[in-house]
């Protein structure tokens, strides 16, 4: 763990209704007790490093790839629905309308689950029970991509920065975010504008070092290619780039993580998510 300072093992998340709380609960045990690894994430995590307490309808756990098919033979034996939603990123237990999310990488298969998520997880509380949560670094590396048109995850990047800064393994950061560190750099832009007289937790160092490297690519040349990587900032507004204009998706191998199928039924699913809730 990479914490300077260890999380209380308190639950900060408000009670939740009987039925769900008894299905997350199930869920926990049962993956316990089959010995697979997973992490705590979304919400619950965010409430647990930020101390906001945002309300939760959900329960996002974090799985290896390679774990999820054991994974569903443990709850399908026990009786519950498991799906393979999305098979680039995302599973799904379900038990009548509710459902668990798993999750193995993000929707531009950037954020790839891999030990590291593990090394570097934290001990905590969750619903009574011993878990452990998402590191806070790679919860800022996969929210950072997601600038939706319905969606932009920034001010959790900003209250995450706001609330860990002293905590956040920096250089273990940057290497996550590889070639896409303008990404991080946007987002650490917007966190000294949002909180003026806090600038001054990301360190020096670190905005000397993105803005040095956005100076070096600013005064050479631009690549020759015809690639666009807005799909890896949101999987619906640059579309039309890839379809009209001729641009090559960034998801898709060889460049990204994604096939044509993946990237189809990730499109097909646009219009789900549209459906207003009944």
């Amino acid at each position: 763990m990479n914490l300077t300072d260890p999380i209380p093992a308190t639950d900060v998340t408000e009670a939740q209704d009987a039925a769900v709380a008894a299905f997350y609960r199930d869920v926990l045990l049962r993956l316990n007790a089959a010995s697979v690894p997973y992490l705590v994430g979304g919400t619950y995590a965010f409430n647990r490093y930020t101390g906001i307490n945002r309300p939760t309808k959900d329960l996002d756990l974090f799985i290896r790839r390679g774990d999820f098919e054991r994974v569903s033979e443990v709850f399908q034996a026990a009786g519950y629905r498991c799906e393979l939603t999305f098979p680039h990123w995302l599973g799904k237990i379900h038990l009548d309308d509710n459902y668990i999310d798993l999750i193995f990488s993000s929707g531009n298969a950037v954020a790839h689950v891999d030990d590291a998520w593990f090394e570097f997880a934290a001990d905590a509380q969750v619903l009574g029970l011993p878990a452990r949560i998402s590191p806070i670094e790679e919860m800022i590396w996969s929210k950072a991509f997601i600038m939706e048109k319905e969606r932009f995850d920034g001010a959790d990047i900003a209250h995450l920065i706001y609330a860990c800064s002293a905590r956040i393994d920096w250089p273990r950061l940057l290497r996550r975010f590889g070639e896409h560190w303008r990404v991080l750099l946007s987002h650490l832009i917007l966190f000294g504008f949002a909180y003026p007289a806090n600038r001054d937790l990301v360190p020096v160092g670190v905005m000397d070092e993105l803005i040095r490297r956005l100076s070096y690519e600013t005064h050479a040349p631009p690549p020759h290619t015809d690639l666009c990587l807005g799909t890896l900032l949101s999987r619906e507004q640059y579309l039309n780039d890839i379809h009209l204009q001729g641009l090559q998706d960034a998801r898709v191998q060889p460049v990204g993580n994604m096939t044509p199928e993946d990237t189809a039924n990730w499109t097909r699913a646009i219009a789900d998510d549209h459906e207003p809730e009944a």
